[in-house]
């Protein structure tokens, strides 16, 4: 079954949509500003959130599982949140000097997570894993960085490198090649890069130790969103920690998206210290947020108090007071109560989703831990990106589940990818095991 097909019933459910697509393909190249958000044949637009939900410019409601690619934690429009960034706004968006803002929300994340002793801030995930690769490096006066296959860090060459790799480029299992993401990287940066196999030690020690003398930074998400998020067993995270200690490489931890499992973060859930941690999505309450933390010896290289930083870091709204104010309000809000209901909820739907797909009788699975959760077309076991790489048909299934579940309702992520919010109550969550079910039933997937 194909994407396009799963549309053909429902032209007129998304005829200004469609309109909108077309006239932004005049003016924004590609049609967005985001290519996650596109789709074929074209995405929804949206006209307003509410709580747990979205409407669209054709009138159309939807239950939102992916919550702008998790980061929006307590929905959309939540009050407490939506009036502290409104009190900032009347006192001015952003400023040539530092506010308290900044401190306050900085204060809570140190406290939270065991590993960061100071941080800074940046305006996206982007941002903040680029200003941590080079902190590791002035830090270590090494050049080079390890990263894992397929692992998404955001939109910088040397974090994209073997981010798409497929069965024609991907090399050898104990050692990956280095491959590009996009057209026209320079050598020199696939150079510098060492791609790792994700969840497998030996394979991991062997290549840490093969390049030592030029790693910096070995950079690490416990449950990288494209390799069918999937978890990190905690015996790799703790191999991978006492190996990169030993040979003097540092550990970033990317928790742009996996701080959401646990109040402590990843690396609180992990018991594990990194020496540098990145963060965004839900630290900023719905505005545009980076931040990159780590311990105070290495967070020194930015420091221009006593001498010239030796990684000088400015942007005109970092820090800025809106995001700062909705950030530390929303981050208040998400007390070790609300962490608990939220994963115990997203447990909850793995495990009735897991029985649909069972008594389905479908070639598919769900993926994921805390309130993130992953629809994947295989039953076949995964453990790291070789094992979940889609081949044509089931790339093909899984956009066609993706339009499936948008004509009922249910606004999930192109890739089956989806996540809880604080507005979502047992309603919300059978809602969507009853439109999955239902997918399953009507369409062949």
């Amino acid at each position: 079954m194909s994407s396009s097909s799963s549309t053909i019933n429902a032209v007129e459910r998304y005829a200004e949509s469609r309109r909108l697509y077309e006239t932004a393909r005049e003016v924004l190249a590609g049609g967005n500003s985001r290519l996650t958000v596109y789709y074929k044949p074209h995405p929804v637009y949206v006209d307003h959130g509410e709580g747990a939900y979205l409407y669209d410019v054709d009138g159309n409601r939807y239950l939102d599982v992916i919550n702008n690619y998790t980061s929006l934690i307590h929905g959309h429009a939540h009050p407490e949140v939506e009036a502290a960034a409104i009190a900032a706004m009347r006192g001015g968006t952003a400023f040539a000097a530092p506010t308290n803002a900044e401190i306050q929300l900085a204060k809570l994340l140190c406290e939270r997570l065991p590993a960061v002793d100071q941080l800074r801030f940046v305006n996206s995930g982007t941002e903040a894993v680029m200003m941590a690769v080079k902190a590791a490096r002035a830090f270590t006066g090494k050049p080079g960085i390890a990263k894992f296959e397929g692992a998404y860090h955001g939109a910088y060459d040397y974090v994209e490198v073997s981010l798409a790799s497929s069965p024609d480029s991907w090399g050898e299992p104990d050692a990956p090649v280095s491959t590009p993401y996009a057209v026209g990287v320079p050598q020199a940066v696939l150079d510098d890069v060492v791609v790792l196999p994700f969840n497998r030690i030996d394979e991991t020690r062997a290549l840490l130790r093969q390049h030592q003398d030029r790693l910096a930074a070995v950079l690490v998400d416990v449950m990288p969103s494209r390799v069918g998020l999937v978890p990190a067993s905690p015996e790799f995270i703790s191999a991978l920690q006492d190996e990169c200690r030993a040979l003097g490489i540092l550990v970033i931890s990317d928790e742009v998206i996996s701080f959401r499992v646990d109040y402590r973060g990843a690396q609180g859930a992990y018991g594990f210290k990194p020496d540098l941690t990145t963060l965004a999505k839900i630290i900023g309450g719905g505005f545009p947020v980076g931040a990159i933390g780590g311990r105070r010896e290495v967070m020194a290289v930015f420091d221009a108090a006593d001498h010239g930083p030796l990684v000088p870091h400015g942007g005109t709204f970092n820090g800025n007071p809106v995001t700062m104010a909705a950030g530390l309000k929303a981050m208040e809000l998400l007390t070790p109560d609300v962490f608990e209901r939220l994963n115990r909820d997203g447990e909850q739907l793995r495990e009735s989703l897991s029985d649909v797909i069972r008594l389905s009788e479908v070639e598919w699975q769900v993926t994921g831990a805390g309130s993130l959760f992953r629809l994947v077309p295989t039953r076949a076991p995964l453990s790291d990106y070789r094992s979940a790489h889609l081949n044509h048909e089931q790339s093909e299934r899984a956009a066609a589940l993706h339009w499936e579940l948008l004509n009922q309702g249910i606004f999930i992520g192109s890739g089956g990818f989806g996540c809880l919010s604080t507005p979502m109550s047992s309603d919300e969550l059978e809602t969507v095991v009853r439109a999955v079910e239902e997918t399953f039933r009507s369409a062949d997937l």
